[in-house]
C-alpha cells in the first residue's frame, strides 16, 4: 500500500472544571501544532451533551483553524446528519472547503451519544436509516448534479442545488464506522471512505479484521468501489523517551477519563469505576505487549510494533488518527504528537530507509574512500614546494605536541617539570 497518513481525531474529550473559552482556544492551538509539525489530517466531531465534548459545530471550528493552519486538512468527524437538514449540511461544507482553500473534508455519521438525539426527540431506531438517506442526498449535492425534488418522511428539497460547488472535485467523504457493519455498509454504498472510531477499544480492535469486507460486499451490491487508503483507524496513544517516563505522566488523567466520562457519566458496558489507576492502566495497555491492548502509552517503537501489528489484522488502511486525549498535562502531550511526528511517521513510511543505506554503504567502504581521498590530497601537496615546506613544519609541530601530551598523561609522572 501507498504511505500511511496521520492525524487526529478531536471528540473532544476534556474534563470538566475548565472554562470552554480557554478550551477552544486549547484546541486550536494542538491544531496549529499538528500542522506545523507535518500531520496530514484533523478531525473534530459534533456532540450537544455530556459536558465533556463540547463542540457543538466542527465546521464552525474548523474555519477557525484554517485560518491559523496552512497545509493539514481539516474533517468534521462527524456531523451527526439526522440533527440537520441535508442540505444546510451541504452548503456549510462548500463554504468550509472554500474557506479553508479546499482542505475540507466531509465526514458524517448517525449521531454517538443518546443524550443528544433524546434533546432532539430523534428514535434512536431511524438514526442509521436517516444518516444513509441524507449521505446519498448531500452526495447528490457537492458533485453538482441538475436540480431535484425529494420528498422524505423528515425532509423536503424542491429545485434543489447549490449555488457554490466545493473547490474540491472530489472531496473527500468518510462515514463513521464502529463495531457494528452499518457504518462499513453506507460506505460501500456510497462508495466513500471510513473513519473507526471504535477501534480504541479491545472490542473495536477485535472487530476491525472483519470490517473491510462488509464495505467491500456493500459496494458491490450497489455498484462502488471502495479503497483500503480512505479507511482511517483510530488509535490511542501517549509517548515519551521511556516506557515508564509515558506511564507516569499518562496514569493518573487516564483513570479521570475511564472512571468519570466512560463508567460516570455515560456508562459505557463493562466500564466500571476503577481505584486504582496503575492497574487500570495495565489492563488498558495490555502491560504494554504488542496489539493485546486498547492504547498505546509507551515509546515511540511500542507505537511502531502497534500500527504494524494492526496493518497485519487488518490487511491494510490508508490513514492512522490518534485519539486526542487530556491524559497528560499539555506539555507533554506536545511532545508526544512531536515525537510521532519525529519518529513513528518516517519509519512506518520508509524514510529511514534510504538514509539508513547511506549510511551504512560509506561505513563499509571507508578504508577505500578515506585512502582515495587522502592520496588526492597528497599528490597536490608533492606537486608543489612550498605546500611540501608547510606539511613537513606541520608534522613536526604535531609530533612535538603529541609527546608533550603523553608525557603530561602518563600514568605515574607527575607533572611535567616545564609545567610546574
Amino acid at each position: 500500500m501507498a504511505r500511511l497518513q496521520f492525524g487526529t481525531f478531536l471528540a473532544p474529550h476534556h474534563p470538566l472544571g475548565e472554562s470552554p473559552t480557554t478550551q477552544f482556544q486549547r484546541d486550536l492551538d494542538f491544531a496549529e501544532h499538528l500542522d506545523r509539525w507535518g500531520f496530514d489530517e484533523f478531525w473534530c466531531g459534533e456532540h450537544h451533551s455530556t459536558g465533556w465534548e463540547m463542540i457543538a459545530s466542527p465546521e464552525m471550528f474548523l474555519a477557525a483553524a484554517g485560518q491559523r493552519t496552512h497545509t493539514i486538512r481539516l474533517g468534521t468527524g462527524v456531523i451527526s446528519l439526522p440533527y440537520h437538514h441535508p442540505f444546510n449540511v451541504a452548503q456549510r461544507i462548500v463554504q468550509l472547503d472554500h474557506m479553508t482553500r479546499g482542505r475540507a473534508m466531509f465526514g458524517s455519521g448517525p449521531g454517538a451519544l443518546p443524550s443528544d438525539a433524546r434533546t432532539l426527540n430523534i428514535d434512536a431506531m431511524v438514526q442509521r436509516d436517516r444518516q444513509d438517506e441524507a449521505q446519498g442526498v448531500i452526495i447528490r449535492l457537492l458533485r453538482g448534479e441538475d436540480r431535484f425534488d425529494y420528498d422524505s418522511e423528515w425532509f423536503t428539497l424542491r429545485d434543489a442545488a447549490l449555488q457554490i460547488l466545493p473547490i474540491q472535485e472530489d472531496l473527500p467523504m468518510v462515514t463513521a464506522s464502529s463495531i457494528s457493519p452499518s457504518g462499513m455498509q453506507i460506505a460501500g454504498k456510497h462508495g466513500i471512505g471510513v473513519l473507526s472510531i471504535a477501534s480504541t477499544s479491545t472490542e473495536g480492535i477485535a472487530a476491525l479484521p472483519t470490517q473491510w469486507a462488509f464495505a467491500e460486499e456493500s459496494a458491490a451490491q450497489h455498484g462502488q468501489t471502495v479503497d483500503r487508503k480512505n479507511w482511517r483507524v483510530m488509535m490511542s496513544w501517549h509517548l515519551a523517551e521511556t516506557r515508564e517516563q509515558a506511564r507516569d505522566e499518562a496514569v493518573l488523567g487516564l483513570q479521570r477519563w475511564h472512571n468519570e466520562y466512560n463508567a460516570k457519566i455515560l456508562g459505557r458496558p463493562g466500564a466500571n469505576h476503577v481505584e486504582n489507576a496503575w492497574e487500570l492502566l495495565d489492563e488498558i495497555t495490555g502491560n504494554g505487549a504488542v496489539g493485546a491492548g486498547a492504547a498505546v502509552i509507551g515509546t515511540p517503537d511500542d507505537l511502531i510494533g502497534a500500527i504494524r501489528h494492526l496493518q497485519d489484522i487488518t490487511g491494510g488502511f490508508g490513514v492512522v488518527l490518534g485519539f486526542a486525549h487530556d491524559w497528560a498535562n499539555k506539555e507533554a502531550s506536545k511532545r508526544s504528537w512531536e515525537m510521532v511526528s519525529r519518529y513513528v511517521i518516517p519509519a512506518l513510511n520508509g524514510t529511514f530507509r534510504p538514509m539508513q543505506a547511506s549510511a551504512d554503504y560509506v561505513e563499509v567502504n571507508k578504508t577505500a574512500l578515506i585512502a582515495g581521498a587522502s592520496a588526492a590530497v597528497m599528490q597536490k601537496i608533492m606537486a608543489h614546494e612550498g605546500a611540501q615546506a608547510a606539511m613537513v613544519t606541520t608534522m613536526q609541530n604535531m609530533a612535538k605536541k603529541g609527546a608533550k601530551r603523553e608525557s603530561a598523561f602518563r600514568p605515574g609522572a607527575g607533572v611535567p617539570m616545564d609545567d610546574a
